[in-house]
């Protein structure tokens, strides 16, 4: 038996470095996003070009459409307080960017329809939003409110 365990590789493993290796693990776990890079968006990255019918959506919005995405903005005054939606926006707003006036759709927004009521944060607050990602022209049937761009199933946090 001693001979073959002659033959092994040598395995020197002290305690302090199988505790340094454990915590090493357990660093790499914590400091690693949920999400891939790829899978974050921002406004700058929502459209592509300017044809003739309008902005058009960038190919990175057509990969990601139906995948979960991550997505950092501000939140706009909610239409009512009960609301299960909100709309995101690139900057901070003191009103809803619909509310005053019938103006085309903004391309520095996004419609987000949460898995469950929360609580809303103050317009100047930045927020996080986690959810799947939708594109294309689409009512909802409960509010009439048209969107081009929406985050389902979301969440969100402060950052």
């Amino acid at each position: 038996m001693e001979i073959a365990m002659e033959k092994l590789p040598s395995l020197h493993l002290s305690r302090r470095g199988l505790i340094g290796a454990i915590g090493s693990m357990a660093f790499a776990a914590v400091a690693r996003p949920s999400f891939a890079a790829d899978s974050s968006i921002s406004f700058d990255e929502l459209y592509g070009k300017f044809g003739v019918l309008g902005l058009e959506f960038s190919d990175k919005v057509k990969r990601l459409a139906g995948q979960e995405i991550n997505m950092k903005g501000f939140m706009a005054p909610p239409l009512k307080a009960e609301a299960q939606f909100f709309v995101l926006t690139e900057v901070p707003m003191s009103l809803c960017p619909f509310c005053s006036s019938d103006a085309d759709w903004p391309d520095n927004i996004v419609v987000v329809y949460l898995l469950e009521k929360q609580t809303f944060v103050q317009p100047r607050q930045t927020i996080e939003v986690r959810g799947t990602l939708e594109y294309g022209s689409w009512t909802d049937p409960e509010t009439g409110f048209v969107s081009l761009l929406r985050i389902r199933q979301a969440e969100y946090f402060a950052v």
